[in-house]
């Protein structure tokens, strides 16, 4: 199967220059074909244009107007020809077999139109918040099986698939993985996890960093959600039953005793206190993203009807 890799940059040539080095020059079974979408960057252009003399691999870069991540794939993915089209990000790097991890499993799972795997923090050795992303953001289980979703930063598709799924869906800011991902399942086919395809990845490295990223995903939460009523969700979308209201409950309620779950994950004792404090306000602002979007749709449904 010939396999494709996507990623989109904007602003990071640096983190670029070492996903590329990752992926062609690190791998055991180089992919058979790059595109990297340039949301407006001269040096990314360049970080490119040293990889373009690799042989067996085909790289194309392709320049663009930043809109946000589902806007730059949606240039990429018809430049994509491979059997198999896999995407990941700037600051990710793979693993030396995910070429050839990606083709087994894709291989091996007809059925799974989506495959991914593990995203494990690059930092986090050093960084308590890496070990903090690894556990509550990008949870890696042990076992393979089928999941809900998978993260942008280590996925593939087969090509049959992304040709009736179409583009993803620009309106959304954050989240859109979780959108394709769902609409990958309404077309029949499985998202399957396997741990052994595997990057590495930068996660946030400061706490405001980190909480911006739980408010922004609190905002897309809801937005997703909304599109797909009938999508898996935390909240309940009204009070007509009482297996709502205790969904209900459990949304505010979980504030306070999920982050206890996540931060006992942590492979360091030490960790765990600060990591309950750093997860329950990342749980705040994940709510208030979420709670602010709802009032701001309802608001702009109020204007246009007004």
């Amino acid at each position: 199967m010939k396999l494709s890799v996507l990623i989109c940059t904007y602003q990071r040539h640096e983190l670029l220059e070492h996903a590329l080095n990752a992926l062609i020059d690190g791998s055991e079974e180089k992919p058979d074909e790059v595109v990297v979408v340039n949301g407006g960057d001269e040096q990314a252009g360049e970080v490119v244009d040293r990889y373009k003399e690799r042989e067996g691999v085909q790289i194309k870069l392709l320049r663009t107007v930043n809109v946000n991540l589902a806007a730059s794939r949606n240039v990429g993915l018809p430049h994509c020809t491979g059997d198999i089209i896999a995407m990941t990000d700037d600051d990710a790097e793979v693993f030396p077999d995910w070429v050839a991890q990606m083709k087994r499993t894709h291989a091996e799972h007809p059925e799974a139109g989506a495959i991914g795997g593990a995203v494990l923090g690059a930092d986090s050795h050093s960084s308590f918040l890496s070990r903090l992303a690894d556990v509550a953001t990008f949870p890696s289980p042990p076992q393979p099986g089928y999941v809900r979703t998978l993260p942008g930063v280590n996925i593939s598709y087969k090509r049959e698939m992304v040709e009736r799924v179409g583009p993803q869906d620009e309106a959304l800011f954050r989240g859109e993985d979780v959108d394709y991902n769902w609409r990958v399942q309404k077309l029949g086919y499985k998202v399957y996890y396997d741990p052994a395809i595997k990057v590495r990845h930068h996660h946030r490295p400061t706490l405001w960093q980190f909480l911006s990223q739980y408010y922004m995903y609190g905002r897309a939460y809801y937005l997703v959600r909304r599109k797909w009523p009938d999508m898996y969700c935390v909240y309940p979308h009204g009070l007509r039953h009482p297996k709502d209201l205790l969904r209900a409950l459990n949304f505010f309620f979980g504030t306070f005793y999920q982050p206890f779950l996540f931060a006992v994950r942590l492979p360091r004792m030490s960790d765990w206190v600060p990591g309950c404090v750093a997860l329950c306000l990342a749980g705040v602002a994940w709510r208030v993203g979420m709670i602010q979007q709802a009032m701001t749709a309802r608001r702009s449904e109020s204007w246009q009807k007004g």
